[in-house]
């Protein structure tokens, strides 16, 4: 059975109409003829969303108590067993009630799509994982239920519900979200204008890229290689010089007249050398690049103009920015110059912009033409200077009445031979000289138009000059390739040095390092294969691009890494020159991977130390802390159950309060070993609404004598974001061991304060105090500070506390009170405005 597919409807903000519209959805897939059910949908009492359910089947929920409270969750079990086509599972991002099958609800959906059923979901825009932080910014809470980006990136269909805020915000006066009574709250709370108008930004922008990820993959199993300019893309061509960061402002600006727009510096390097680039300079540019936005790319082609085109088509770019030519005029006879050319080639689909800046015309030095490897037309112009010039040059020195003389010949044809071993190498030169001498023995030695010659000394300078033209030819190609193997090597050292940078930047992501790749040889795919026996079949470690292969064997260039790993690239067949440096690549994607796996391993490793730590703890614990009471129980119990004394009521009843003392702290024991475990596990799922300090502290005081206690907590208070349960344990605890460590007659003061965006609670006690370097260590677990006594407990408290603390978003941490004592600092985030619990955000406001 294959693997059911995922509809996601994105909502912009909070009762856009997600659920409405998923609904709506299912009643035409109904009327089609399809199996749909309802897995779980959350009408919130809204009354249009309740009627939408009417007319569609939904699966029962299964009950789950949790303290005390019984919630209802979607039974997976039940839903499998129904086995629908198309499921409804209404908010995704949904964080299960502890004991559920699943944590969360998008695993509960991934098992359903693994069954192949096909599943339509809901999800707001403020719980992705990935936006949590510019959500809190915005709106001033903190989203705790969120869902990993990469689930929503992977649906098969993501639409968009989008509404403007002022008609979201007439929908909710209307009553058709919330209940009156929580209207003025959330309209002055979290449904102001503008964070509704920032939340729908954000969700526009990320469909956006969600669309644009679509349309390149299109694209490229299409094969298209024209430009859409559905979005602005804007290309910078860098060339290494001072003007790039001239060109990366002016593209900046461009970008920021339209929303989205994006801005790709690419710098192109010569397969065969590097140009005059300043690697300082380049270094500067791409930091510069990504201060405004955007993105460094790295890319090597021998025809800059071509490369540069083929990168900007490559990703869609509509717009291209070069910078005027820093050449001087003599300088033009090397050709038109990157800019022309890319204007003159770049088609209608792009636009390209010469931006003048202060080094026009400055010069850029000479061309490095021994540089760049010979092509054909050189060829033919060293073929040209050489045989043709030189039969051109004889018919110009007979047509004088007085030649120069025969020197001056000789002269004249070696300088012919020489240009034509600069121009063509060392073949042209060869025959050049070859010719000079045949065209100089037959006509101009004695006696002319025959190949003898008469004069001994006229034949020594004939020799002489064939001897000299061919050794420098020989020197002058033989300079040529060394310096073009010079030019090779340090083309091949910028890559490595490039990508040794890229490590050292922590650039170690394998998609990353593999997407440097196929930039760097311009392929269309790159794949890294593995396989653990020579008879196995190769898997794939990693791969970018479209149709990556799946075997060594398919690839146009392929470069083992070892015996059982290789690097397979698609798109052309490289020069051999360089598989050095495709070598280099290879060897650091394999690093890269055996990396990301020691990183698995060390943290899998760090998980089982910290396990085997914890049940070591525990067991001590176990043998001892909990013994302890039990001892002094079994002890009172065989006391009262003793038929040979009388105990008088007095007798009995301290034995029975010394019964339940010890029940009470092996409760107290028992439930921070279980609190500590669901830390352990990550299972502590804090329930978030809005709380005013006030109506949580003073019950987290009934585990302490009366009157040990001083409280100060103002009226004028923010509320704070919380677990109230949670909230309760973290300061009763605290509470309990201020009062425990604190001298006789001493009184624990706790005070509040607002601070800012936080509220802050001290637990100030007059005790001795903790040193600085073991303040950090008390919050670790089954750790007590000197000589507590080993009847005092495990050492969980504060470990637990802070575990609480830091699943509801605050911090636990410990101060030096004036004056000597401790002074624990539970710091918490504050909700916005003096609303009622639920206010800012009232239930449901995740639909």
């Amino acid at each position: 059975m294959g693997r059911g597919t995922l509809r996601i409807y994105l909502g912009a903000a909070p009762g856009v109409g997600k659920t409405y519209a998923m609904l709506s959805e299912a009643h035409r897939r109904v009327e089609r003829g399809t199996d749909c059910v309802v897995a779980l949908v959350e009408h919130h009492d809204r009354p249009r969303t309740e009627v939408m359910l009417h007319g569609l089947e939904q699966v029962p929920r299964t009950e789950i108590t949790y303290r005390s409270v019984v919630f209802t969750e979607m039974d997976v079990d039940a839903v499998l067993e129904r086995a629908p086509a198309v499921a409804l599972v209404d908010e995704l991002a949904h964080t299960n009630v502890p004991g559920s099958r699943n944590a969360k609800r998008w695993q509960d959906v991934e098992e359903l799509l693994k069954a192949g059923i096909d599943v339509i979901s809901t999800v707001n825009i403020q719980h992705l994982e990935s936006l949590g932080d510019v959500v809190e910014s915005i709106t001033g809470v903190r989203q705790q239920e969120t869902v990993p980006d990469e689930v929503v990136r992977r649906a098969d269909q993501i639409e968009l519900v989008d509404m403007s805020p002022q008609a979201l915000r007439r929908r909710m006066a209307h009553g058709n979200i919330y209940q009156p009574d929580k209207l003025d709250a959330a309209l002055s709370n979290y449904f102001r204008p503008g964070n509704l108008t920032a939340l729908r930004e954000l969700a526009l922008l990320w469909t956006a890229d969600r669309v644009d990820e679509y349309l390149q993959q299109y694209r490229g199993e299409h094969n298209i290689r024209t430009t859409w300019q559905a979005r602005e893309r804007i290309v910078v061509g860098l060339t290494g010089g001072p003007e790039g960061r001239t060109l990366i402002r002016r593209a900046s600006r461009m970008a920021a007249k339209g929303s989205g727009s994006e801005i790709l510096a690419v710098y192109i390097a010569r397969s065969d050398g590097l140009t005059s680039a300043s690697p300082k300079e380049l270094a500067v540019q791409r930091t510069l690049v990504e201060d405004v936005g955007g993105t460094f790319h790295h890319v090597i082609g021998d025809d800059i103009p071509a490369a540069l085109l083929e990168f900007a088509r490559g990703v869609n770019a509509t717009q291209i920015v070069l910078g005027s030519s820093r050449r001087k005029t003599w300088q033009y006879i090397y050709g038109p110059g990157v800019g022309a050319t890319v204007a003159r080639e770049s088609g209608p689909d792009l636009d390209v912009h010469i931006v003048t800046h202060e080094e026009v015309a400055k010069g850029r030095g000479l061309p490095i033409a021994r540089g760049a490897r010979l092509g054909r037309a050189r060829i033919i112009w060293g073929w040209l200077v050489g045989v043709v010039g030189s039969v051109l040059l004889s018919l110009l020195l007979r047509s004088l009445e007085n030649g120069p003389g025969l020197a001056n010949d000789v002269l004249l044809f070696l300088f012919l031979t020489v240009a034509a071993a600069l121009l063509g190498g060392l073949r042209p030169a060869l025959a050049s000289a070859a010719v000079g001498v045949m065209l100089l023995n037959y006509w101009f030695t004695p006696p002319t138009h025959t190949l003898t010659v008469q004069d001994p000394e006229n034949f020594v300078a004939i020799v002489i000059f064939f001897a000299v033209a061919v050794a420098v030819s020989s020197v002058v190609d033989l300079a040529a390739r060394r310096t073009h193997q010079a030019a090779r090597l340090r083309a091949e050292s910028e890559i490595l040095s490039f990508l040794a940078g890229s490590v050292l930047r922590g650039e170690t992501a394998l998609d990353a390092l593999l997407e440097r790749v196929r930039e760097t040889f311009a392929m269309e795919s790159v794949a890294l294969l593995e396989r653990t026996s020579d008879v196995d079949p190769w898997t794939c470690a990693g791969s970018v691009g479209p149709a990556p292969v799946a075997r060594p064997d398919d690839a146009d260039v392929d470069m083992p890494v070892g015996d059982n790993m290789a690097l397979a690239l698609s798109g052309r067949v490289l020069p051999a020159e360089d598989r050095r440096v495709l070598g280099a690549f290879a060897a650091q994607a394999a690093v890269v991977l055996d990396r990301q796996r020691l990183v698995s391993e060390a943290d899998r490793a760090r998980r089982l130390a910290e396990g085997n730590r914890i049940r070591t703890a525990l067991l001590a614990a176990v043998s001892h802390d909990l013994r302890t009471p039990l001892a002094g129980i079994k002890a009172a119990v065989s006391s009262l159950r003793s038929d040979d004394v009388a105990w008088s009521p007095e007798d009995e009843a301290e034995l029975l309060e010394g019964i339940e003392d010890g029940a009470d702290r092996l409760d107290h024991l028992v439930g921070n070993l279980l609190d500590m475990s669901r830390l352990q596990t990550g299972t502590v799922t804090p329930l978030i609404r809005e709380i005013d300090l006030d109506e949580v502290v003073p019950m987290a005081l009934g585990g302490v004598p009366e009157g040990s206690v001083d409280l100060d907590i103002p009226e004028t208070l923010p509320m704070v974001a919380v677990d109230p349960g949670l909230l309760e344990r973290v300061v009763a605890n605290v509470v309990e061991n201020a009062v425990k460590y604190s001298p006789g007659g001493e009184r624990i003061v706790v005070a509040a304060s607002a601070l800012g965006e936080r509220v802050e609670l001290r637990v100030v006690d007059r005790g001795r105090g903790v040193p600085d370097e073991a303040k950090e260590r008390i919050f670790e677990p089954f750790q007590r500070y000197g000589d507590a006594p080993r009847g005092a407990g495990v050492g969980l408290g504060l470990a637990v506390s802070r575990g609480f603390a830091e699943a509801m978003g605050g911090t636990l941490d410990a101060e030096d009170t004036p004056g000597g004592g401790l002074t624990m600092v539970l710091t918490l985030t504050a909700a916005p405005g003096r609303a009622q619990a639920g206010a800012a955000l009232p239930a449901g406001a995740t639909s």
